[in-house]
């Protein structure tokens, strides 16, 4: 699309403004309230009710990891897991009428400042350099070399990313690494960067835990459970990430059960740095404009 022919004043942007202003308070709220001691489920029932309240809606469920997890843990129904002395990344995202915003912090109850600050500095470095023509493996070199510079290494298997109309997750992919090859910014495009730093080797994989997941495809199911549970799913989330512990219906955890066996469901295990090390992640929604960019989360 050519620059002329984008109206970054629009009511998609403006959408995805709303959903970053409501989400930069949200985050701040929800990380004031991880300590030791404190419940995972109460800090995710209180962002994901406080983003309503607010006037948006969750773009996925809260995410929080924990130590060696990077990506898609949250509380399961009736979880009775709290906060130890550990890193914590808390991963949330709003939408307004399905345009989204997507941010992430680490509260680091661990006693390992400089890995927690490691990401948020590259992030910094990240969007410094942002502008229409920038290719994104230019972007991805300047996360590995603040995280380096830290003694550290970059998550190289998890990216930030575009954000589209009820997707989550849409092109281009924002390396967290140099790459010879990466896509060009233009005006208008809207992207989540999203450093990801390790004391570890750099890699992460799928976990056993799974706790949210998307709809793949539209289905027929005549169990009353799944029937109640995918209508709520596809009139609700749509394509967007969600909990078992959101469904309505009783005995959701045989419903999500039967879906996901049936092919309707997308499931997200947690995933996990390959050594067991600690992980830290630091992320800010941002709109590219003609002379850099606008961070919609901060």
């Amino acid at each position: 699309m050519a620059e002329t022919e984008v109206d970054l004043e629009g009511e998609q942007y403006e959408k995805h403004r709303e959903a970053g202003e409501i989400l930069a308070q949200v985050r701040e709220e929800a990380a004031e309230r991880v300590e030791v001691g404190v419940s995972h489920l109460e800090v995710a029932e209180y962002a994901e009710e406080r983003i309503r309240e607010l006037g948006g809606r969750p773009a996925f469920p809260v995410n929080i990891s924990v130590d060696e997890e990077a990506a898609h843990a949250t509380p399961g129904i009736d979880d009775e897991t709290t906060f130890g002395e550990e890193m914590i990344n808390l991963d949330i995202g709003v939408h307004v009428d399905g345009w989204l915003a997507d941010t992430a912090i680490t509260v680091d109850l661990s006693g390992n400042p400089e890995l927690a600050e490691a990401p948020a500095e590259a992030l910094e470095a990240a969007i410094d350099v942002i502008e229409p023509g920038i290719d994104t493996g230019e972007i991805g070199a300047e996360i590995e070399d603040v995280i380096d510079g830290h003694g550290f290494n970059p998550v190289v298997n998890l990216t930030g990313h575009g954000l589209g109309h009820w997707e989550q997750h849409t092109s281009p992919n924002i390396p967290n690494r140099a790459v010879s090859q990466g896509t060009t910014l233009e005006v208008g495009d809207v992207v989540a960067i999203e450093p990801f730093a390790t004391d570890g080797g750099g890699k992460v994989s799928e976990g056993g835990k799974e706790e949210i997941f998307s709809l793949q495809r539209e289905g027929n199911v005549r169990n009353r459970q799944a029937r109640e549970a995918l209508n709520q799913i596809t009139e609700e989330f749509r394509t967007l990430p969600f909990a078992t512990r959101w469904l309505e219906t009783d005995r959701a955890k045989m419903a999500v059960r039967r879906l996901k066996r049936d092919g309707i469901l997308h499931g997200y295990p947690v995933l996990k740095e390959d050594d067991g090390c600690l992980v830290s992640q630091k992320e800010h929604t941002i709109i590219v404009t003609e002379d850099g960019c606008e961070v919609t989360t901060d």
